[in-house]
């Protein structure tokens, strides 16, 4: 039939077109988890590779591919193209409110690589450094451009191609989804699409199989289950630093048989929709994570329906409608919807939905999306029957109570600190003279903690070396009267000491007037005292046979 075709003339579509797949994700030999996703089906293939290096990249892909896998389906009533676009931009406005929820997470991105088969046309969306090929009519070609900084400077001429893989930021992305930018660019393209030709959707972790043999391997293995396997293997024998992911699509005309395995049960509505359905589908056809099949029967943990409508036990099973189920509801819905088609989903996306640890928003359903925020529709009130996983109330009174209460501690202690050091004195130098201060000698960051009382007239170039030192380190006082004591024995004697206390040696050996046996509380004072006349000096020359009057002075005051 194709040779009665003009030539350069393409086979008429005659029936519409789907995608055969498969699909397979590694964690690879270096990496604690895996922060690949990917889903792919009859109408829809995603590849999404989380940011490894920061917190969150196995959920930034979970939440990105899980909140797009409603879009696979044949039939659209708007611009397909548009829906894919503003379905990646709604998962980033989700990955926003995720960080927003759970700070730990901040800084977590995702790549986004999608192909959206629709209408008989191709609907491309790309962003960050996950990779589309193509093969189609013997060319083989990479469609996806690098989101990096390396590419960047290859585009400018200032770097070759070569030089990308040993370049020492080629992992560096210039565009991702994530908490950082709202509404990121992403690359879009509608192409035209022909039964035959096949599609590579891969994350970077493929980087380490060389160029060549990735495309000698698409070429020559026809098995696509086959070709997804031998590009994974190859991965890993090169080492596998990196998590891989790898999704082949090939597009063909539906047939019967696709009609009919597509046919599931009518999904019956959410007050029912605990029950799981049975989707009629061939064996294998819809693998969960890493190859297993999913159980169209899973539901939440427990309630598990054998084909007889009871449960394992024989007993009939009661179907739970509590709309506070939060986070099992929501996994099971999630189910429910993986469950109404053929397709396979791998990586952190297939953990989370193995575990029920979805990543969701209240108010986020399969019926009512975050998408209206984008189209400024009105959003449909909230009924019963959405699963509802409450966002937590932010408990900000605490915070600010305890904040308060802290506050109102410290500023009472400095405050009777400060007013502490308000009932102190000391005696220091200003301007060259003996001065008495209020306060304590000491700095609080810029504050002085003590201010002039009054200053003297007593000079310090007056007093002994001794005193003036003394003067200079500060002479602490209990009080303003202990203060002004202080003050007069300088004045007087030359020292901090009391007149009265401070008593010098006898010029003669028969003065009894001084006692023989004070202790000496300040040997240092015994130079200061007043020094004896002349006539004193020369009397006292020749050695005493009694011991001297020793001196008590007060130095500590």
């Amino acid at each position: 039939m194709a040779a009665d075709l003009p030539a350069g003339e393409s086979r008429p579509v005659q029936r519409p077109l789907i995608m055969r797949y498969a699909a397979r994700s590694d964690v690879g030999r270096i990496r604690a988890k895996n922060d690949d996703s990917a889903y792919v089906g009859r109408y829809l293939a995603v590849v999404a590779d989380g940011m490894g290096g920061h917190a969150g990249g196995d959920v930034a892909s979970a939440a990105t591919v899980l909140d797009m896998l409603h879009l696979d389906k044949g039939d659209y009533a708007g611009d397909a193209g548009t829906i894919l676009a503003d379905e990646i931009q709604t998962a980033n406005s989700l990955l926003s409110e995720l960080v927003h929820i759970n700070p730990k997470l901040a800084g977590m991105g995702t790549t986004v690589t999608a192909l959206l088969l629709a209408e008989g046309k191709l609907h491309f969306a790309h962003i960050g450094d996950s990779r589309a090929y193509r093969l189609r009519d013997g060319e083989f070609e990479q469609v996806s451009v690098d989101h990096t900084f390396v590419q960047r400077l290859i585009d400018e001429g200032r770097l070759r191609p070569e030089e990308a893989e040993t370049h020492p930021h080629k992992n560096v992305l210039m565009r991702v989804l994530g908490d950082v930018d709202a509404s990121p660019e992403l690359d879009l393209d509608t192409l035209d699409v022909k039964p035959g030709e096949r599609w590579l959707l891969c994350s970077d972790g493929l980087n380490y199989v060389a160029g060549h043999v990735v495309e000698r391997t698409v070429r020559e293995t026809k098995d696509l289950r086959e070709c997804v396997e031998t590009l994974v293997d190859l991965t890993l024998e090169n080492g596998a630093p990196d998590n891989v992911t790898v999704v082949m699509v090939e597009i063909v005309e539906e047939t019967r048989d696709d009609v009919s395995t597509a046919a599931v049960d009518v999904v019956p509505s959410l007050p029912a929709a605990a029950a799981p359905i049975a989707a009629a589908k061939p064996a294998g056809e819809t693998p969960g994570a890493l190859g297993k099949p999913v159980d169209p029967d899973a539901a939440a943990p427990g309630e598990r329906q054998a084909p007889d409508g009871k449960d394992p036990a024989g007993a009939d099973r009661q179907t739970s409608t509590d709309p506070h189920l939060g986070e099992h509801l929501s996994a099971e819905v999630l189910r429910l919807e993986l469950a109404s088609r053929p397709h396979e989903l791998v990586g952190a996306a297939a953990s989370a939905a193995d575990s029920g640890s979805i990543p969701t928003i209240a108010g986020r359903t399969v019926a009512r999306r975050a998408a209206t925020v984008l189209t400024h529709k009105a959003e449909t009130p909230a009924s019963d029957d959405d699963e509802i996983l409450e966002r937590p109330k932010p408990r900000r009174w605490v915070t600010l109570s305890i904040a308060a209460s802290v506050l109102l501690v410290l500023t009472i202690g400095l405050w009777l600190g400060y007013a502490w050091t308000q009932t102190r004195y000391y005696i220091g130098e200003f301007d060259s003279r003996v001065a008495i201060y209020n306060g304590v000698s000491q700095r609080l960051g810029p504050l002085q903690l003590s201010e002039l009382e009054a200053v003297t007239e007593i000079r310090m170039d007056s007093l002994p070396q001794f005193s003036q030192q003394r003067v200079r380190q500060t002479v602490p006082a209990r009080d303003l009267y202990d203060a002004q004591r202080i003050v007069k024995n300088l004045e007087g004697t030359g020292t901090i000491a009391p007149e009265d206390e401070c008593l010098t040696a006898s010029p003669t050996p028969g003065d009894t007037t001084a006692p023989s046996t004070a202790p000496v509380t300040d040997p240092a004072a015994v130079p200061t005292a007043p020094a004896p006349s002349p006539e004193a000096s020369g009397a006292s020359a020749a050695p005493s046979p009694t011991p001297s009057p020793t001196v008590s002075c007060e130095g500590g005051q």
